[in-house]
């Protein structure tokens, strides 16, 4: 109905204004359902150019909206020129029975279609489990991927991470340091160690593959090797537990050996933007709006984030994908646009890249928060999380607040029973109406035909048909601005607008022909809750 909408306005603003450069026509559900469907702004932004009230445009464009076709009921100027649309209710039926048809591929569209976007997300490197804090990262990037895939775009997730360097030198030294004291040889720890039980763990496994004749400092590598792969199975059995899996993993090392650091390196020179300084190699970012130049490589000889992070994404970009999009915590704020500078810098298209930066979580139990650290062994890891509330309410808790929103996971509030929590809400609703549809199917034997939706005319049915139709905009929306949490907002309207419905509109008992319509119509409101809780990547369970 959307498209609809925007082209009746602008063939209306065609004929009120031939050659008028028309901008972005935008259409969005009025808060209150007095002011009707739709509504739409555009009188108003267009007042200054057309040199008129936008009470007179808005009604002036009104006055050419097409109400003949059976779409739009009518068409009301309100306030200081909104224009307020009610839809038909033969056009609402005629889109149920669209939806009805499609069955599961309902909210499915090829608005991306074509494109090949990668998102990129957790990106931890093997040093520890995953922990919250990398827990929203991981739902947040999947659930943008399933997104964009009902968006119809083909979509590769992708797990960048390093396993060289400093961490893993000082991982290494931590497993050693425990399996020297399992064999009983006394072992400083490294400075600044990762200390949590999964290291002793780490260790232990290493005297049971390899004996007690590791002791030397040569031996360094077996620990490192054995805590990687480790802690990265541990990492993707915690990944799959969320329902998440990787299409590929890309080792930051390769940027190293294939040469990209230094092809970097040598257009950034060519370019004017880099330069030596107190033995440091220095990024020119003043020239980019910012107020000090950035350090690329230390006077160690130690290149900083940057500097890989930039031959990573000319990496990405080379790989052909018409949108990399990567997520990341609020402590890239700083950092993410010196790479997107410096890769516009060497001759890459940066409007390729999409970051979608998110605030970062605080843990409540018992109104206590708990404090983190992949180093120390008071972190909460994910798996932790996900014994004490489950899969399905983890990934849920992560996707309920906008991502720049700093979000407060209270497990107290994730381990509540019934409907009062927020995911259980959802599936109750999914499952009462496989219920519902249970003892229909047993009481009614329904004719092949397809219903006839004409029949729903009560305001509690018409009020849940309009909440199910506005599931594709709702999908598309949220593909477009990569914002999950819309689509639990929506299926809590919807949700409710069932709940409505299940109180003014009986079945059972109910002429053939309207309890067919009534159940399909539940039927169709089923298969919306299953695809779009399928989106949030948790279970439509038929039985609660």
């Amino acid at each position: 109905m959307q498209d609809y909408l925007k082209q009746q306005i602008t063939e209306a603003l065609q004929k009120m204004a031939p050659g008028l450069e028309i901008p972005e026509i935008t259409i969005e559900k009025p808060r209150s359902p007095e002011h009707g469907d739709a509504a739409t702004n555009i009188a108003l932004v267009l007042a200054k150019t057309l040199k008129n009230s936008p009470a007179k445009i808005a009604e002036e464009i009104a006055s050419h909206i097409e109400t003949q076709s059976g779409f739009i009921k009518s068409v009301e100027v309100a306030g200081p020129g909104f224009i307020n649309f009610r839809f038909s209710e033969n056009w609402l039926s005629e889109q149920l029975m669209d939806a009805f048809r499609k069955k599961d591929q309902y909210g499915r569209s090829n608005v991306l279609q074509g494109k090949h976007i990668q998102v990129e997300f957790v990106s931890a490197n093997p040093t520890g489990p995953l922990t919250v804090g990398h827990g929203r990262n991981a739902v947040l990037g999947d659930t943008v991927a399933r997104v964009l895939e009902w968006a119809g775009a083909k979509v590769e997730r992708e797990y960048y991470f390093n396993n060289a360097g400093r961490q893993m030198r000082v991982l290494a030294e931590s497993v050693r340091a425990r399996y020297l004291q399992e064999i009983g040889v006394d072992a400083t720890f490294p400075e600044g160690g990762y200390e949590g039980a999964y290291i002793t763990d780490i260790a232990r496994q290493v005297r049971e593959d390899h004996g007690d004749d590791l002791a030397g400092e040569e031996h360094l590598g077996v620990f490192k090797k054995a805590a990687e792969e480790s802690i990265f199975e541990d990492i993707k059995r915690t990944l799959a537990r969320m329902n998440i899996s990787m299409d590929s993993f890309f080792n930051e090392n390769t940027l190293y050996e294939d040469g990209s650091i230094d092809k970097v390196i040598d257009l950034l020179k060519q370019k004017g933007l880099i330069y030596e300084s107190e033995g440091a190699t220095w990024f020119k970012t003043t020239g980019f709006g910012k107020d000090k130049d950035t350090v690329l490589i230390k006077s160690s000889g130690e290149p900083t984030y940057r500097l890989p992070d930039i031959a990573y994404h000319i990496n990405k970009l080379s790989r052909g994908f018409d949108l990399a999009i990567d997520i990341f915590g609020a402590d890239h704020i700083a950092t993410y646009p010196d790479v997107v500078s410096a890769v516009e810098a060497c001759g890459f298209d940066s409007s390729k890249i999409d970051v979608i930066v998110y605030q970062f979580v605080t843990i409540v139990k018992d109104g206590k928060p708990f404090k983190m650290s992949t180093r120390k062994a008071n972190f909460v890891t994910l798996d932790e999380l996900m014994d004490e509330v489950g899969a399905d309410v983890t990934r849920f808790f992560f996707l309920m607040r906008a991502p720049g929103t700093h979000l407060e996971f209270d497990i107290n509030e994730a381990k509540e029973a019934g409907e009062k929590n927020p995911v259980f809400y959802l599936q109750y609703a999914h499952a009462r109406i496989q219920s519902i549809m249970r003892k229909v199917r047993e009481t009614y034997d329904f004719e092949n035909a397809e219903p006839d939706f004409t029949l729903l005319r009560h305001e509690s049915e018409i009020s849940l048909i309009k909440r199910v139709l506005e599931f594709p905009e709702v999908i598309k929306s949220t593909a477009g601005h990569r914002e999950p949490h819309k689509i639990i907002n929506y299926l809590n309207e919807l949700a409710t607008a069932f709940h409505r419905f299940y109180h003014d509109c009986r079945i059972l008992g109910e002429d053939e022909k309207l309890a067919k319509a009534r159940t399909e119509l539940l039927t169709v409101t089923a298969t919306v809750l299953s695809n779009g809780l399928g989106i949030l990547g948790i279970n439509a369970p038929d039985r609660m």
